[in-house]
Parts: C-alpha cells; structure tokens; sequence
C-alpha cells in the first residue's frame, strides 16, 4: 500500500491517508491572544480542562477596562458563548478569522465572549466535540456565583443574559448545547437567545431547493458527518438534523436567529429549521435573515462587505 492512498477526501478541509496520516489543508494558522490595536478588546486563553484537553479564548470589550476603577456594582454585561465552525475536524478558537470576528463582535455589542476549543475529529470523534462544548458551558456556569477561577467572568459577565452563537458545524453544536440546557439545566444560566450562522444540518430528504443541489455536493454534506461521527445512524441522526429530534420543543432559549446565504449549499437547512422549530412546540421566537448572492462563511473571509456588516448589526442587535 502507498502511503499517499486516500481513506478520506474532504477538501479543501482536510484529507485522511489509509496510513493514519490526517492532512489539514486549511485552518491551521494561529494568532495569539492580544489587545487588538482596533478596537481595544482584550483577549487571553485558559484550560477549561487538562484530560481532556479543552481551552477557551476569553473577551472582554474595551468598557471594561474603563471601569475597573469603580466599585464591583458595575454594569454587567451579556455574556456569549461561540463555538467555531469547521466541519468539525479544522480550525480552533485561535484561528486568525474567529479571533478578528470575535474582537469586532465583542466589541460593538458590547458583550464579554468565551470561545470554545474542542477537541477535533477525526484524532477524537463526535460526541468529543459536543462533550468538550458542554463541560465548557459547566465551566463557564461556576462563575455565576462571582466565585469562579477567572476574575474577567466573575466580574463582567450577566449570568442573566447568555447567549450561544456559532458558524456551521459551531451552529450545530450551539443547537445542540440549547437542547441539552432546556432539557437538563445549567444552573446560574440563563439562555436568552442562540444565534446560528450558516448551520451545518443535513437529512435524507431533500428539502427547499435541495433536489436541484448537485449529487456530489449532497454527498460531502453526508459525508462530512459521517466521517465526524462514526457512530451515527445516518444524516437523520437528530444531531445533524433536528427535525427528527423529539426534544427539539424543549430549546432551552427565547429566541433564535438564524443568517443563511443564498449561494450555500446549506441555506434550505436553516430555513427548514425555522419552520420546524416553529412547528414543534416550543414558544419562542425565530426569525431568519438570508444574505443577497453570498456563500458559506463568507462573512469570515470578506468582514467589511455590505452583507456582512448588516449580519453584524441584526447581530449585535440580538444580543442586546
């Protein structure tokens, strides 16, 4: 057997050789926690845990450091919880990308951020990636009593007013840690809204325009999570499509908003989730906002377009 024969091809993500070898094609690149010159938004890491190896890049917006001479009465602020994208196997919370989204986000909402760093496929397939998630959110849930391990979350963050955001396979881990609170709870949190941008979701029925999707395009969507999850039952799997989960009524939030683009293979997914949540019971408020002529990502890679700005403001919007 050559070593450059091929067990998995999902460029330009990443390739697996039959040898073992996983080659990340992309997502690799690193920048290191800062104070951003731009905007005045500080930035540093921490171990969430040691075995299993979980961290975070914690936010906090240029106000706070104005203020840290007044008394602990401050103003607190909401608090948001991201989950990068990545198909689930590239990618980290240091990514250059989500490291410049988020000191934007961070600081025009004026929010405190936690970013997540779970662990990758395929070295540690699902559920790592959603277990690593939701120790996250129990780790970020022992400050609501102003008596947690990192000051910067004892003392800015409003547990009263928590949001999850992600892109893509981020989205559908947001999803699935709103499910997991409603159904379980998270004590000291409450969920106000999730935001999901560009949702990696999938299913066996076509829906939307998705009979007019090419058939390799199809293949990669199902593909990719069967690759991440090996365990899976199919693209059915409730994680990957939530319209087959029963507990989908019990969303542990108020609102949702959903951005998708109308050049992504993944748009008629997040209308279809609308619908469906709407659907199933729970009685919060959805709404969707679609970006004229646009792809997957896109708001990652071209940050001051017109649409991508517009997506920052309903953004930004949301989480006050």
């Amino acid at each position: 057997m050559s070593n450059e024969e091929l067990a998995y091809d999902f460029s330009p993500m990443i390739k697996v050789y039959k040898d073992g070898r996983v080659e990340r094609l992309r997502g690799t690149d690193i920048v290191p926690p800062s104070t951003d010159p731009k905007t005045g938004v500080q930035s540093k890491d921490v171990v969430i845990s040691q075995e299993p190896a979980i961290s975070a890049r914690l936010y906090i917006p240029k106000s706070t450091t104005a203020t840290t001479t007044k008394s602990a009465s401050q103003t607190k602020l909401p608090l948001l919880i991201y989950f990068h994208g990545g198909g689930f196997c590239i990618r980290s919370s240091s990514s250059p990308t989500h490291h410049n989204y988020l000191n934007a986000l961070v600081s025009e909402a004026n929010v405190v951020a936690v970013s997540v760093d779970y662990r990758l496929v395929p070295e540690h397939p699902l559920p790592a990636a959603y277990d690593d998630s939701w120790a996250a959110l129990k780790w970020v849930a022992s400050h609501s009593d102003g008596n947690g391990s990192e000051d910067w979350i004892n003392r800015f963050a409003d547990f009263q007013r928590v949001f999850f955001a992600g892109n893509s396979a981020g989205a559908n881990i947001t999803h699935n840690m709103a499910v997991k609170l409603g159904c379980e709870g998270l004590v000291g949190v409450k969920l106000i809204g999730i935001v999901l941008v560009h949702p990696y979701f999938w299913g066996t029925e076509p829906v939307g325009e998705e009979l007019t999707t090419p058939a390799a395009a199809r293949e990669y969507m199902a593909g990719v999570w069967r690759f991440a999850c090996p365990s899976t039952s199919g693209s059915d799997d409730p994680l990957i499509n939530p319209g087959k989960d029963p507990k989908l009524g019990k969303l542990g939030c108020e609102k949702v908003l959903v951005c998708v683009a109308e050049k992504d293979v993944l748009k008629d997914r997040g209308w279809h989730y609308s619908e469906t949540l709407k659907k199933s019971g729970w009685n919060g408020a959805v709404e969707v906002i679609e970006a004229a002529g646009k792809g997957h990502s896109f708001h990652l890679e071209d940050p001051t377009c017109d649409n991508a700005v517009a997506m920052e403001k309903k953004i930004v919007a949301f989480l006050n």
